[in-house]
Formats: structure tokens, C-alpha cells, sequence
């Protein structure tokens, strides 16, 4: 028999825990599909308390997506800053994609690609857009440094360059979402660095 004491006490749980869960929810249905019931599921708790600990659903999703970069993604920014050139860089960026868009126990894809998908809010939208932008600039700029160096011709167009491969991982994401396998996205991927300089 519960007590008066404990009836009605807020259920405790892990703050970072339940933070993965809901990184791991966003990360399988996108911002729009995920409704609060779903993350109070999830997460094991009631909407008070989600409310009470992640603010609301908006406000859950921007925390989830910021240690989702720093946590399950980085390999972009890691590549640009440790490759020894831009090509290493391009190259290792998209022959690196596959394996993580299909890691064993987590969900397919990617949270930054893929987050914002089928959103009619401009915050949410906006917000992942700026992100995906950083990392194409931070590629572009890693190009043109090169051309500037000589170890890429002149006549190479940086922000194509850098906009082509954020749009191949992009597509090699929302096709391991959609099943694809390491192998499968592997073909492609080999693919687009025979057409990069």
C-alpha cells in the first residue's frame, strides 16, 4: 500500500539518462513526429516532470540536437580540422559517413540531416539549417585555404565543392534511414570521392 507520504512524488530519474532517450527519439522520428506523449513514454515520466526538467518539446529538441553534435556527430569537424589537406578531408568525410550513419545500437542517420524534416516551424528549421551551414563553410574555408596554398588548381569552386559533399552525406543519411546498408552506402560514397579533385 502506498503511503500519503510518497503518493503523488514526482518519479526521480537520471537528467542525462533521459536526455539520451530523447536524443535517441528525435534522432528516430524527427522533431515534427515526436510528440510529448511519446517522449513522456520514453523517457519514463510524466509530463510534469519532463516539463519540469527539458522546459518544453522546443526546448528539449535544441538541448538534444546540441549534444547530439558533440556526442554521436563531430566527424565532420574532426576531419576538416586533423585531415592533412582539403581532399584528405572530403575523402575521409564521406568514407567515414557510412559507418556512422549505421552504427549498431543506435538510430540510422542523422539527427542534424534529418531532425528538422517535415517541420512547419521556422525555429527548428532555421536552427539545424544554421548548423548544417557552419559545417559547410568550415569545409569551404579548408578548401580555400588549399587553393591559396597551390594544392588545389585555382579554378576550383570551394562552396560547390563543400555544398556537393554536405549533399552526398546528406543523401547517405536519409538513406541509411531508410535502410540502406554500411555496404550499400560504402558503393556511393566510393563513388563521390572519385569525382572530388
Amino acid at each position: 500500500m502506498v503511503s500519503s507520504a510518497t503518493r503523488g512524488r514526482p518519479r526521480s530519474f537520471d537528467r542525462d539518462t533521459a536526455l539520451d532517450l530523447a536524443i535517441r527519439l528525435f534522432w528516430r522520428k524527427g522533431y515534427e513526429a515526436t510528440s510529448v506523449r511519446d517522449l513522456s513514454e520514453e523517457l519514463g515520466i510524466g509530463t510534469p516532470s519532463l516539463y519540469n526538467a527539458f522546459g518544453d518539446k522546443k526546448a528539449l529538441f535544441t538541448e538534444a540536437v546540441s549534444i547530439y553534435d558533440r556526442e554521436y556527430g563531430g566527424f565532420i569537424e574532426a576531419a576538416i580540422q586533423d585531415a592533412p589537406t582539403s581532399a584528405a578531408a572530403v575523402r575521409r568525410i564521406l568514407l567515414e559517413a557510412p559507418a556512422r550513419y549505421t552504427r549498431h545500437g543506435l538510430p540510422h542517420g542523422c539527427l542534424v540531416a534529418s531532425g528538422d524534416a517535415g517541420t512547419t516551424d521556422s525555429e527548428i528549421h532555421d536552427s539545424l539549417q544554421h548548423l548544417r551551414s557552419e559545417k559547410a563553410q568550415s569545409l569551404s574555408d579548408r578548401i580555400r585555404a588549399d587553393i591559396s596554398a597551390g594544392q588545389l588548381p585555382e579554378d576550383t569552386d570551394a562552396d560547390g565543392l563543400s555544398g556537393y559533399v554536405m549533399t552526398v552525406i546528406s543523401g547517405l543519411a536519409q538513406r541509411a534511414s531508410e535502410g540502406a546498408t554500411k555496404a550499400e552506402l560504402t558503393t556511393i560514397a566510393d563513388i563521390a570521392t572519385r569525382s572530388c579533385p
